[in-house]
């Protein structure tokens, strides 16, 4: 289907693909992984043509239709989002809006002249678009967006009127109803809560089309693909599996290549010092001219590339009282709508809280009054003795100083602290070596997160409130803040769409609004979020596994 054969790329001194052949067969679903800026855009790039190979072929069927979801999304304005999506979804939805605009001009007295064209015309494109599924196309529209998130107010509104998040998800919906041979997708979890994640999940796996996508959500990826494409170094190198086969299969690979290594190193060594003991003696010219052309001609086995992981040791947060919060007949409202009704809730030391909930439960809000970012209508919230809380929100990012380098924010934020201490946190959290000399301003959200978590987690609170901490972040980073957060003897209470991070945290889940999203009183489950999907049978509220 797609084939590159023999691809090299190259933009000034990074060398992304040198004698690189990969192939996308009909139907696959293909996992697209490694490290940043190793060229896995760049390859999407050239399968949709925005780019070109410097050396070597890329080949794409003329006939076949490519849809792309990426991550820098075009302006919207103007249309309702129920009329966006249908725009985007081929040549249905060219003909549904040159419908309308020729059901407007069959009303317009000031066209009657131009009647017997506009007619005609119409009968042509009614007939193509019937004949294409068309008069299905509003209803799948909806069920798409649905899915992503959209309730019914939304899909009639205006898409201009939405923040960056949601255009993202309209984005998606655009080119999900396309249905096209071969789908593109860069990292399509990433603004998306876990309801609409477990609904792509079974909206990918049904799809007839070949897939070829990038995500930093673990679950998500083993769910779906069969196949690994792995870019790094210059080279594809393709794993028949899932990414956790991928993983295991790689440490193999890995293992054995380090066994051949070190095998022909010693062979080489044993041949140089028969050359050396040797190269004086006549008698043994001939063997050792015969030796040296031999290692020549030996193609000589590299050590593979390891991915550094620079681990650090976080200090343990001081000790709080037992009571940590309590929460009494806590009411918020934004306008008419009642988001939380008289909550009761006490957390105490050592509880890890998990909160789950549909999209407008409160989950961020509930959050907000805890850390203080936001009062209760009604109520009180009471915080326990000797706390240090650390509260992390997509706003926190704002926080950092956009003239400084990472360098300097960490120096500024612990001036006591050895700058060889300050580079191995940075290290631990994928800065490093002149990494560290970036300045803010230019960092991408995925390291403005892992900045703040660097310096929450350096001098760390003993309790820890956060939501979608792990928005943007790559998975060797989750999984390193997984690990950290595992150890961490604290309180924690936090938002999260990655399963993995449910699964690895929690010992208490707290459900807003129930299954219906409208329950008044939140659910309390007292164990983790493992014990509530058993006991539930669904991994988030209303999304039935």
């Amino acid at each position: 289907m797609i084939a590159f054969s023999r691809v090299s790329k190259q933009y000034g001194r990074q060398i992304l693909f040198v004698d690189a052949s990969f192939q996308l067969n009909p139907g696959e679903k293909v996992g697209l992984v490694g490290p940043n800026g190793a060229g896995k855009t760049t390859l999407f790039r050239m399968i949709v043509g925005e780019e070109s190979p410097d050396d070597g072929d890329v080949s794409v069927p003329r006939k076949l239709t490519i849809g792309y979801f990426r991550q820098d999304v075009e302006e919207m304005a103007g249309r309702s989002v129920l009329d966006e999506t249908i725009a985007g979804s081929g040549r249905a939805g060219q003909l549904h809006h040159e419908l309308e605009s020729l059901n407007d001009a069959m009303g317009d007295p000031a066209q009657a002249g131009d009647m017997d064209r506009i007619l005609a015309r119409f009968g042509e494109v009614q007939e193509e678009y019937e004949h294409l599924g068309g008069y299905a196309l509003e209803a799948q529209a909806r069920e798409v967006l649905h899915g992503l998130g959209f309730d019914d107010e939304r899909i009639e509104g205006d898409v201009g009127a939405l923040s960056g998040g949601w255009k993202m998800r309209v984005a998606m919906a655009r080119v999900l109803l396309a249905r096209p041979d071969v789908l593109l997708m860069d990292e399509p979890t990433n603004h998306l809560d876990i309801e609409s994640i477990i609904w792509l999940e079974a909206f990918l796996k049904a799809l007839p089309g070949a897939l070829l996508m990038t995500s930093h959500d673990r679950e998500f990826m083993n769910r779906i693909v069969t196949k690994i494409a792995e870019i790094d170094g210059g080279e594809i190198t393709t794993y028949s599996g899932n990414y956790d086969f991928y993983e295991r299969e790689r440490a193999v690979r890995e293992a054995n290549r380090e066994a051949a290594y070190a095998r022909q190193q010693a062979m080489l060594a044993k041949e140089q010092r028969f050359i050396e003991r040797f190269a004086a003696h006549a008698a043994k010219a001939a063997q050792v001219q015969s030796r040296v052309k031999a290692l020549e001609k030996i193609e000589k086995i590299e050590l593979p590339k390891k991915r550094r992981v620079v681990t650090f040791d976080f200090r343990p947060p001081p000790r709080s009282g037992d009571q940590v919060a309590t929460l009494e007949h806590v009411t918020k409202r934004f306008g008419r709508r009642v988001v939380h009704d008289g909550i009761n809730l006490t957390i105490r030391r050592g509880e890890r809280w998990c909160v789950m909930g549909r999209n407008g439960a409160g989950k961020s809000t509930l959050l907000k009054m805890i850390a203080g970012a936001l009062a209760p209508d009604a109520g009180r919230i009471t915080l326990g003795a000797s706390l240090k809380m650390g509260y992390f929100a997509q706003q926190s990012l704002d926080l950092l100083d956009p003239k400084l380098t990472i360098e300097e924010q960490l120096q500024q934020d612990f001036p006591h602290e050895s700058t060889g201490v300050l580079r191995n946190l940075a290290g631990a959290f994928q800065f490093s070596g002149d990494d560290v000399d970036k300045k803010i301003t230019a960092l991408s959200g995925g390291e403005k997160t892992r900045l703040v978590m660097a310096r929450m987690l350096l001098d760390p609170p003993n309790f820890l409130v956060l939501d979608e901490p792990t928005n943007h972040l790559d998975l060797a980073t989750k999984e390193m803040l997984l690990d950290a957060l595992k150890d961490f003897e604290g309180t924690m209470m936090f938002v999260s769409h990655d399963r993995a991070f449910l699964r690895g945290l929690s010992n208490r889940v707290l459900e807003l609004g129930g299954e219906s999203g409208t329950d008044a009183q939140p659910h309390i489950y007292p164990g983790t979020y493992t014990d509530y999907v058993a006991r539930t049978g669904h991994e988030a509220p209303g999304v039935h596994a």
